[in-house]
C-alpha cells in the first residue's frame, strides 16, 4: 500500500466518522420532541414518499426552479455511482476500476458528463436568481446573513466540483490518447473532450497527470467536505427529505388535533352519567403542558420538519399574512425552531440533559405577533415541497398562549367568553339568535 493510498483511507475513515458523529447529534435532537404514533397506513405513505420525495411531484409546479432543482437532484444521485469508482480507485490504486464493463461503461460516462455540465449549468442560474435577479421570497428578512451564505456556498461548491470533475476527465482523455502509463483507454466524454480538452493540448504528459492527479484529490476531498457540511446547512434536506414525506400527515389539512387531557374532561362535561368526583381510573402522572412553549413540547415529527426545510420560501410567498405585510414569515417559523433546537442540543453537549438556559421558542425566537397573524389557511403547508407543515407548532404555540398564559388579542378573548357564556362566538343571547329573521 502506497502514501496515497494510505493518505486517502484516513481521509475516508475520518470523513465517515465525523459524519456518524454529527448525524447521531441530529438523531438525539430529533427524539427530544415528544413521542407520537405515525406509522400507519404505510402503503400510502411510501406511495407519497414516491410522489412527493421522489418524483418531485411539488417542485415542477414553478416549471423553470423545478426542471432545474431535477437536474440538479438526478445528477447528484447519478453522479455518486462514479463517486464510488474513485473510492475503489483511491483504497486498491487502480484506475477506471469499472472500465471492464466495456460499452456500459462509455454510456455511463457519457451519462456522467452530460449530468455534470447540465448541473453546473443549474447552479450557476439559481446563483443568479439568488443574488442578481429581484426575487422576493429569497430576499425576506430571514435569509439575510448566514442562511444566504450557506445557499451560496453549496452552489459555488456545486459549481467547483462539476468544474473538477470535467477537467480531470479532459485531462484523462488526452493521456488516454497519448497511451500514458496506468491510463485505462475507457469513457465517452463529450462535454470534457470539447469543452476540456482543446485548452489541455500541448501540455506535457507529467503536467496533465499532475492536473489529472490533483482534480481527482479535489473532487474527492471535496464530496468529503461536502458531506460534513451537510449537518450544518440547510441542505441536509438532502437526507431527511424522504423520510420526512412518508411521515407526514395524511389526514385533512383543515384538521386539528384535540388534546386528550383536555378531551376527557369535555367528555366527562357532557356524559351525564359521569362522576366529576370519582377517581381516576388510570394513575395520574405528571401534568401535560398545554400547547408548545420551547422545542421539547414539539413533536419528533415537528423537529424532523425544521431540520428537512429547504429554505425556499414557497410557503412565505405562499402565506396571505405575509404578503400583506404582517411579521409572520412560515419560513422562519421552521428556520427559528430548528436554529432553537441546535442551541438545546449544544448546551446538552455541554452542561447535560437537564441544563436550563432560561430561554424558549416562544418569546426569545419567535413573537406573539407572528403567531397571531396566521391565518390558519394550510397555504404553507400546501406549497411545502418536502411537506413541511408550519402551522401545527403555530397552532401549539397559540395554544400555550392562551391556556398557560391567558394571553390572545382582544378580538380573540371576546370570542372565547361570547363561546363560553352564549354557547356561540357572537355577543347575542341564546334567546335572540334568531332576531335577524323578523328584521325585514
Amino acid at each position: 500500500m502506497g502514501i496515497a493510498n494510505s493518505i486517502f483511507i484516513l481521509l475516508l475513515i475520518g470523513a465517515i466518522a465525523l459524519f456518524t458523529k454529527n448525524l447521531r447529534s441530529i438523531i438525539r435532537n430529533i427524539n427530544l420532541g415528544k413521542e407520537i404514533d405515525i406509522s400507519d397506513n404505510r402503503k400510502e405513505r411510501w406511495k407519497k414518499m414516491f410522489l412527493i420525495a421522489i418524483g418531485q411531484s411539488k417542485m415542477v409546479k414553478k416549471p423553470l426552479s423545478g426542471a432545474l432543482h431535477i437536474i440538479v437532484y438526478v445528477g447528484f444521485i447519478i453522479i455518486n455511482i462514479e463517486v464510488l469508482e474513485i473510492l475503489i480507485d483511491g483504497i486498491f490504486n487502480t484506475h477506471r476500476y469499472f472500465s471492464g464493463l466495456g460499452e456500459l461503461y462509455n454510456f455511463l460516462i457519457f451519462s456522467f458528463e452530460w449530468l455534470a455540465f447540465l448541473v453546473l449549468a443549474a447552479c450557476v442560474i439559481f446563483f443568479i436568481r439568488r443574488n442578481v435577479l429581484s426575487i422576493r421570497r429569497f430576499g425576506l428578512k430571514e435569509m439575510m446573513g448566514w442562511p444566504k451564505t450557506d445557499a451560496n456556498i453549496i452552489l459555488i461548491v456545486e459549481v467547483l466540483l462539476m468544474g473538477a470533475f470535467l477537467t480531470m476527465n479532459g485531462a484523462d482523455h488526452l493521456l488516454q490518447l497519448q497511451n500514458a502509463d496506468h491510463y485505462t483507454v475507457a469513457g465517452s466524454f463529450p462535454i470534457s473532450s470539447v469543452l476540456v480538452s482543446p485548452l489541455l493540448e500541448g501540455m506535457s504528459i507529467s503536467n496533465l497527470i499532475i492536473l489529472e492527479r490533483a482534480t481527482w484529490w479535489f473532487h474527492i476531498i471535496g464530496i468529503f467536505a461536502f458531506l460534513n457540511y451537510l449537518p450544518y446547512s440547510k441542505h441536509f434536506h438532502i437526507l431527511l427529505a424522504f423520510p420526512n414525506v412518508f411521515y407526514s400527515k395524511l389526514y385533512a389539512k383543515g384538521k386539528f388535533t384535540n388534546m386528550e387531557s383536555v378531551k376527557k374532561e369535555v367528555e366527562l362535561m357532557f356524559d351525564p352519567e359521569a362522576d366529576p368526583y370519582a377517581a381516576p381510573a388510570e394513575p395520574q402522572g405528571e401534568p401535560e403542558r398545554f400547547g408548545v412553549k420551547d422545542v421539547t413540547d414539539l413533536s419528533w415529527k415537528n423537529l424532523m420538519d425544521a431540520y428537512s426545510c429547504t429554505e425556499c420560501g414557497r410557503c412565505s410567498e405562499q402565506c396571505p399574512a405575509n404578503i400583506t405585510g404582517k411579521l409572520l414569515s412560515p419560513r422562519k417559523i421552521m428556520m427559528d425552531t430548528r436554529d432553537r433546537l441546535e442551541e438545546v442540543g449544544k448546551n446538552i453537549d455541554v452542561h447535560g440533559k437537564d441544563y436550563s438556559d432560561g430561554k424558549s421558542l416562544l418569546g426569545d425566537y419567535i413573537s406573539e405577533e407572528e403567531l397571531w397573524a396566521c391565518t390558519t389557511c394550510n397555504a404553507c403547508v400546501e406549497a411545502c415541497p418536502v411537506s413541511i407543515d408550519p402551522l401545527s407548532i403555530i397552532v401549539e404555540m397559540r395554544r400555550s398562549l392562551i391556556m398557560e398564559d391567558s394571553k390572545a388579542p382582544n378580538e380573540i378573548t371576546g370570542m372565547l367568553s361570547n363561546i363560553e357564556n352564549n354557547g356561540a362566538p357572537w355577543q347575542f343571547a341564546t334567546a335572540d339568535r334568531l332576531n335577524w329573521r323578523d328584521e325585514n
